[in-house]
C-alpha cells in the first residue's frame, strides 16, 4: 500500500539514487533494437553558475523531450557539459585570492594562476550539475564535457588554425566593448544597458578661417519667415565631453540647408586647437539637437563607421583603465603645436580619470565661453555586467572571425528549411542579425581560457599553429628563406636554442562563445572520428532562450556547417522568459527573483516542472506564481490518492489485460479517452507545444480519471457483480499505469515511484517503460459517458450559480429527449441522482414553470427551483454582482483606450490590465447566463 501522503523531499532523492545506480540515462539506455538516434546537447551552463528559473525552464523542456523519446524506444543521448566562463571564473578566483589575502594573479604569474583556477574548478565549480539532477534532468552524466577539457581544447585549436589558414580569422584594429575594470574586451551579451540621469552638454566649435554663416533662430508661422543670426561657430552636443579630445570631424546632414554650404570647411577643436573638417553624412539627423554631430572615431561605434566612410583619423585618448592619455600620445599630438593653452590642458588632464576629466573639460569650455548650455538628459549607458562600470568603445588590436562569410550557408539553411525555428517568428530575428553581421571579435585579455595559438617572431610576423614546436618550424623556414636582418639573428639563436627566444606567444585567450560554437560536434569527439559523432550528429533539436540566438545559435550554425558540412540541429525551439507573477522581468534590484531550488524544497521538483511546462505556450512569457506551483503539487497528490483508492479496492496491474475485452461502458469510455489523450500528448510534444501536452494530461488525469472514472466505479467496486469487479480492477490499474507513463516526462519522480508500486520491481524503470500508443476506440461508449458528464456538470453549475443549498434536491425533468437519451437516463439513474443531487428523473413535453434550463444534446434538462430558492432575491444578487463587474470593466476599458497610458506605462502593466479585462469579461458572461436562467425559472 502506498503511503498516505506523497513526500517529495523523501521520494525524490531515493528515485535519483535509483536512476544513478541503474545508469538509466546512458546513451542508448532502454532503446529498441535498430532504433533511430535522438540527441540533444545541453546549453552548457557556466562553471560558476547556480540554477535559476531560466535554467529550470530550459532543462525541464529538454528533459520532457528526451524522456518522451527514450520511452518511445529511440537511442537517446542528452549530452551534458559546462562552459568555462572566462570572465566570471577569473573574477571568482581573483576575489577568492583577495579575501584570503593571498598574492594576486599578477604576483602569482600566469601558469600558477591558471593552475589555481583548475583547483577551484575541481573543488567548487559545477555545482549546477547537482542542481540539475535535483530538477530531474536525465542527461548521460557519464559523458560530461567541459569546454576546457583536453578533447574540446583540441577541437578549438583545430578550428582556429583551420580558419586562420583559410583567411577567415585575422587580426585587425577596430572598436570593441572595453571593460576598464576587467581590462578586457567583452561581447555585446556581457553589456548591460542601464538608464542614468545625466546631461547633454552643448558646445560651440569655432569655425576656422573667419568663416561665418546665417543660422535660423526663429520662425513666424503666419508669414512663414525666418529670423537669422550670423554665427562663426557650430553647436554640437555630447553626453561624454571627455571624448572631444579625440574629435576628428563634425558631421552634418548633406540635405540640411543650414549647414550644406559649410561641408568641406573646418572648425577649430576647442582646448586642443586641431583643425577638423565638417563632413556631410546621413548619420547626422537634422531634426535632432542642432543637427551637427561631433565625430570621435576611436570612442564611438557609429563615429567609427563615419570615420571609415570619410577617411578620418581615429585618435584614442584613453588608456585601458579609462584614464586620459595625452603626453606621450603620438596620434593625439600629431599636427599640433604644443604651446600656450594646450600645454596647460595636457598637464592638467593627462592621467586623469575619465569622469574627473569630464568635469574639468566642461569647466574649461565654460571659462572660454564655448559652453552654450547644459540640458538634463536621461539616457542608457552601457555597463559591463561583471565589472559593473560603464564600458568604453575602445580602439585596439583584436582577433576577428569573418562572420559574414561563414553566415552565408547558415542563412540559406534556415531560408531553405533545413533548420527550422519554433516559433517561426524567431527566424526574422535570426535573418536580421545574420544578414547585417559584423566581424566577430574572439580575443579576450584574460588568463583563463583557450590561449590563442599564435606566436610572434622578432619582427612581429605571426605564426598560427596548433603548438609552439610547429610554429617554430614555420618561423625558421620563413626567416631562413628570406634574406634580411632577421635571417642571421635566427640562425644564431638556433645554434644555442632556448625556448621562447625566437617566438613569443599571444597572451590573449578566446571568447568563451568560440568554444561553445563547436559544442554540438566537439562534445561528440570531433576532430576525432568517434562512433558517437557518426551516430548522434546531426543532433535533433536545440532548446534555448531567445537572448542567445545571435551569440550561440547562429555561431553553432556557422561552425557546424563549415566543419561538419551539415547543420548542427534540424530544429531550434526558442522558449520565452520566466517572469514574476505580475509579468515583470526578474532582477535582484527589484527583489523579485524566484529561486527554483527553494521552490523544489517547498513543493517538489515535479510540481515546479509541471507548472513550467503547462505555462510554456509558444511565444508567451511564463508568469510564475508560486500559488500555481502549489496547485500543481495538488495535481500530483490527486493522482497519488487515486492510486491509493484503486489499491484499497483491489486494483492490481495485470500485464495480460486486453482493453478490447472490456465490457463495461465506463471502462470502454476511459480506455477511449486514454487513447485520445495519448495521441494528443504525443502530437503536442512533437510540435513543441508543451503547454498543450501538459493541459491534456491535466484534464485527463484530474477530470476524467480521478473526478469521474473512479467516482463512477464506486458502485461497481461496492456491488455484487464479481465479473464486473474483476474487469474494473484490472482496467483501473491499467489506466493508472498508462497515465503514469504519459505523465512521466513531466513529473518523473512521483511517476517513477508510482510505477514501481503499480508494475512491481520486475517491470523495470518508468523512464524505460514503453510509451502508450493510441489504439483502443469505442465512440459509442465515449459518447454516452461524456453525455453523462456534461449532464451532471451542467446541473452542478446551475445549482452553484443559483445558490441552491447543497442538501436541497429537485427533480430532473428532461424535455425533448429521444429514445437513446431515455435509455441513458435509465441506465445511469443511480449515478445521476447521486452525483447531481436530484430527487427524481422524469421526461416531459414542456418545460415546467420555475425551472432553470441547460441544453444537453438534443434535450433540455430542467431543474424546477421555485420551491428551493427565492428567485427574485437571487436575481437581485446576480444583477448587483453584474453591475460591479460592469463598473470595473468600464474603468479598465477606459484606461486601455487612453493612448497615453498604453504608450507610457510599462509593458507588463499594460499586459496585466488586459488580462484583468479578459477575466472580467469572462465573469460578466457567466453572470449574464446565470441571470438568464433565473429569469427563465421565474
Amino acid at each position: 500500500m502506498l503511503d498516505k501522503t506523497y513526500d517529495a523531499s523523501a521520494v525524490e532523492p531515493k528515485i535519483a539514487t535509483r536512476w544513478a545506480e541503474a545508469n538509466a540515462f546512458a546513451a542508448g539506455a532502454g532503446a529498441k533494437s535498430g532504433a533511430d538516434p535522438y540527441c540533444i546537447v545541453i546549453p552548457p551552463p557556466n562553471v560558476t553558475g547556480s540554477l535559476h528559473m531560466g535554467h529550470a525552464l530550459n532543462n525541464t523542456l529538454q528533459d520532457i523531450l528526451v524522456r518522451f523519446q527514450r520511452m518511445r524506444g529511440r537511442d537517446v543521448l542528452w549530452q551534458p557539459g559546462m562552459d568555462h566562463a572566462g570572465i566570471a571564473t577569473q573574477m571568482v578566483v581573483e576575489r577568492q585570492l583577495a579575501e584570503r589575502q593571498q598574492p594576486d594573479r599578477h604576483a602569482m604569474g600566469r601558469d600558477a594562476f591558471v593552475e589555481r583556477v583548475w583547483e577551484w574548478k575541481d573543488e567548487s565549480g559545477g555545482m549546477i550539475f547537482n542542481q540539475l539532477k535535483r530538477l530531474g534532468a536525465s542527461c548521460d552524466w557519464s559523458r560530461e564535457r567541459f569546454t576546457m577539457d583536453e578533447g574540446l581544447s583540441q577541437a578549438v585549436l583545430e578550428v582556429f588554425v583551420s580558419l586562420y589558414k583559410e583567411g577567415l580569422i585575422y587580426k585587425d584594429k577596430r572598436l570593441v566593448n572595453w571593460d576598464p575594470k576587467l581590462l578586457t574586451a567583452i561581447s555585446d551579451l556581457e553589456v548591460e544597458q542601464i538608464e542614468v540621469q545625466g546631461n547633454l552638454w552643448h558646445f560651440r566649435y569655432p569655425l576656422a578661417d573667419g568663416v561665418t554663416y546665417e543660422h535660423p533662430v526663429s520662425h513666424d508661422e503666419e508669414t512663414d519667415t525666418y529670423t537669422y543670426e550670423t554665427r562663426d561657430y557650430i553647436i554640437v552636443a555630447t553626453t561624454r565631453p571627455e571624448t572631444m579630445l579625440g574629435d576628428t570631424a563634425v558631421a552634418v546632414n548633406p540635405e540640411d540647408v543650414r549647414y550644406k554650404d559649410l561641408i568641406g570647411r573646418h572648425v577649430i577643436l576647442p582646448l586642443v586647437g586641431r583643425r577638423i573638417e565638417i563632413v556631410g553624412d546621413d548619420y547626422a539627423d537634422e531634426t535632432a539637437g542642432s543637427g551637427a554631430v561631433k565625430i570621435t572615431p576611436a570612442h564611438d561605434f557609429n563615429d567609427f563607421e563615419v570615420g571609415k566612410r570619410h577617411g578620418l583619423k581615429a585618435i584614442n585618448i584613453l588608456t585601458t583603465d579609462a584614464q586620459i592619455t595625452l603626453k606621450d600620445n603620438d596620434d593625439f599630438l600629431e599636427g599640433l603645436k604644443v604651446e600656450g593653452k594646450l600645454i596647460e590642458v595636457i598637464e592638467e588632464l593627462d592621467g586623469m580619470d575619465r569622469f574627473a576629466a569630464r568635469k574639468v573639460i566642461v569647466a574649461k569650455m565654460e571659462e572660454i565661453g564655448l559652453l552654450d548650455h547644459i540640458e538634463p538628459h536621461t539616457h542608457m549607458v552601457p555597463h559591463g555586467d561583471r565589472g559593473g562600470v560603464p564600458i568604453e568603445p575602445f580602439l585596439t588590436d583584436q582577433w576577428y572571425v569573418n562572420a559574414a562569410e561563414l553566415a552565408k550557408p547558415a542563412i540559406e539553411s534556415v531560408r531553405e528549411g533545413r533548420t527550422n525555428f519554433v516559433p517561426k517568428s524567431w527566424e526574422k530575428t535570426y535573418f536580421e542579425w545574420m544578414e547585417n553581421i559584423q566581424p566577430w571579435c574572439i580575443s579576450r585579455q584574460l588568463w583563463w581560457g583557450h590561449q590563442i595559438p599564435a606566436w610572434y617572431g622578432p619582427d612581429g610576423q605571426v605564426f598560427v599553429e596548433k603548438d609552439e614546436e610547429t610554429a617554430l618550424e614555420a618561423a625558421v623556414q620563413h626567416y631562413i628563406a628570406h634574406e634580411g636582418p632577421w635571417k642571421a639573428w635566427v640562425e644564431e639563436k638556433l645554434e644555442n636554442f632556448q625556448p621562447g627566444e625566437i617566438l613569443t606567444r599571444d597572451e590573449d585567450v578566446l571568447d568563451t562563445w568560440f568554444s561553445s560554437a563547436l559544442w554540438p560536434f566537439s562534445t561528440l569527439g570531433w576532430p576525432e572520428k568517434t562512433p558517437e559523432l557518426a551516430r548522434y550528429y546531426q543532433t535533433d533539436v536545440l532548446v534555448t532562450g531567445f537572448d542567445i540566438i545571435f551569440f550561440w545559435v547562429a555561431r553553432m550554425m556557422m561552425m557546424g556547417l563549415h566543419f561538419m558540412e551539415e547543420e548542427p540541429f534540424h530544429t531550434v525551439y526558442v522558449h520565452a522568459l520566466v517572469r514574476d507573477k505580475d509579468g515583470a522581468k526578474m532582477s535582484k534590484s527589484k527583489g523579485n527573483v524566484i529561486d527554483p531550488l527553494a521552490l523544489i524544497d517547498e513543493y517538489g521538483a515535479d510540481a515546479l516542472r509541471f507548472t513550467l511546462a503547462i505555462m510554456a505556450a509558444q511565444g508567451r512569457d511564463v508568469k510564475l506564481d508560486p500559488a500555481r506551483i502549489a496547485g500543481y503539487r495538488n495535481f500530483g497528490t490527486k493522482l497519488w490518492n487515486a492510486t491509493r483508492f484503486a489499491d484499497m479496492n483491489g486494483a492490481v496491474l495485470d500485464p495480460d489485460f486486453d482493453p478490447g475485452s472490456a465490457k463495461l461502458t465506463i471502462n470502454r469510455w476511459i480506455l477511449t479517452e486514454l487513447s485520445r489523450t495519448a495521441a494528443e500528448v504525443k502530437a503536442a510534444i512533437e510540435a513543441y507545444k508543451f503547454n498543450e501536452a501538459a493541459g491534456a494530461l491535466y484534464r485527463f488525469v484530474w477530470n476524467q480519471v480521478c473526478d469521474w472514472y473512479l467516482e463512477l466505479l464506486k458502485p461497481v467496486f461496492n456491488g455484487e457483480d464479481e465479473a464486473a469487479k474483476v474487469e474494473a480492477r484490472a482496467c483501473a490499474a491499467h489506466v493508472l499505469a498508462e497515465s503514469v507513463k504519459l505523465l512521466h516526462p513531466f513529473m518523473p519522480f512521483m511517476t517513477e515511484e508510482l510505477w514501481a508500486h503499480l508494475a512491481g520491481s520486475d517491470a523495470g524503470l518508468a523512464c524505460h517503460a514503453e510509451w502508450p500508443e493510441p489504439g483502443f476506440a469505442d465512440e459509442d461508449a465515449a459518447g454516452e459517458i461524456n453525455w453523462l458528464i456534461d449532464l451532471v456538470s451542467g446541473l452542478r453549475s446551475v445549482r452553484a450559480e443559483m445558490n441552491v443549498p447543497p442538501a436541497a434536491k429537485a427533480p430532473l425533468v428532461m424535455v425533448g429527449a429521444n429514445a437513446a437519451t431515455e435509455e441513458r437516463l435509465a441506465r445511469h439513474d443511480p449515478a445521476i441522482k447521486r452525483l447531481a443531487r436530484v430527487s427524481d428523473i422524469v421526461t416531459a413535453a414542456t418545460v415546467p414553470a420555475g425551472s432553470a434550463q441547460i441544453v444537453v444534446g438534443e434535450a433540455t434538462a430542467c431543474l424546477p427551483l421555485g420551491d428551493l430558492i427565492d428567485l427574485g432575491a437571487e436575481k437581485a444578487r446576480l444583477e448587483k454582482a453584474l453591475a460591479k463587474i460592469a463598473a470595473d470593466l468600464d474603468k479598465i476599458e477606459g484606461k486601455l483606450a487612453n493612448e497615453k497610458f498604453v504608450a507610457n506605462a510599462k509593458p507588463d502593466v499594460v499586459a496585466a490590465e488586459r488580462e484583468k479585462l479578459a477575466d472580467l469579461k469572462g465573469q460578466k458572461d457567466k453572470l449574464v447566463q446565470a441571470i438568464a436562467r433565473v429569469s427563465q425559472a421565474g
